[in-house]
Parts: C-alpha cells; sequence; structure tokens
C-alpha cells in the first residue's frame, strides 16, 4: 500500500517519520506540506482517523497559529471553514501527515507507526 506522506524538509519531526519509513521499507509520495498542503478531501478522512477532533490537524505550536489567534477562533468555527483554513494553508497543518486508505495519523510516535503500518 502506497501512502502520502506530507511533510516540512527542515522538521525534525518529519525527518524522523520519514526515516522510520524508510527502515520499514513502507512506500510512500512524499509531498511538501508548506507548498501543497493536503486537499479537503484528504483533510476530511484524516479527521474521520482522529475521531473528528479538528483541532488534532492543527499546527497548534507553529507561527501562523499563534499569529492568526487561532487558539481564541478555533472554538468558534465550524468545521467546513477549519477545513477550508487547513486546505489553503499547509503551515497550519500538523506535520508529519501520513495518510493511507486505512490509515491516516499526524505527528510522528513511533509506536503509533509500528502498530498500523
Amino acid at each position: 500500500m502506497s501512502y502520502k506522506f506530507y511533510q516540512y524538509k527542515k522538521c525534525s519531526t518529519c525527518r524522523k517519520a520519514q526515516k522510520y519509513l524508510d527502515e520499514l521499507g513502507v512506500e510512500y509520495k512524499e509531498i511538501p506540506i508548506r507548498e501543497t498542503p493536503p486537499s479537503k478531501a484528504d483533510l476530511k478522512k484524516m479527521l474521520g482517523f482522529m475521531d473528528g477532533e479538528i483541532k488534532k490537524l492543527f499546527n497548534t505550536s507553529g507561527q501562523d497559529y499563534r499569529a492568526m489567534n487561532m487558539k481564541e477562533k478555533l472554538p468558534k468555527l465550524s468545521v467546513s471553514k477549519a477545513i477550508d483554513l487547513l486546505a489553503s494553508n499547509g503551515n497550519l497543518v500538523k506535520r508529519p501527515f501520513l495518510l493511507g486508505k486505512n490509515f491516516g495519523v499526524v505527528g510522528f510516535k513511533e509506536e503509533i507507526y509500528k502498530a498500523q503500518l
């Protein structure tokens, strides 16, 4: 199975996840998250894997998140508006963002990757 692996080259967590995927021999398509944010369809699919918790899709420690005061705005946004925002600004999306047909995860925790891949 092939995965979509959205990442940012300068992100150390993304590099760790990519190294782990390579060690496991996982097939994936590398996508630069800042230049090519996940599509609305991919974000909605990932939201399903995150049990509908939209905040889990946001890079809450990112500069854009803070600059846009998303901590205050996010609770008031509809899921649809939040998806629109994420699809238009890859800096807001939590990374790495690994999405397959039956599995999706944001961030990198080796035990989660190991259990699912």
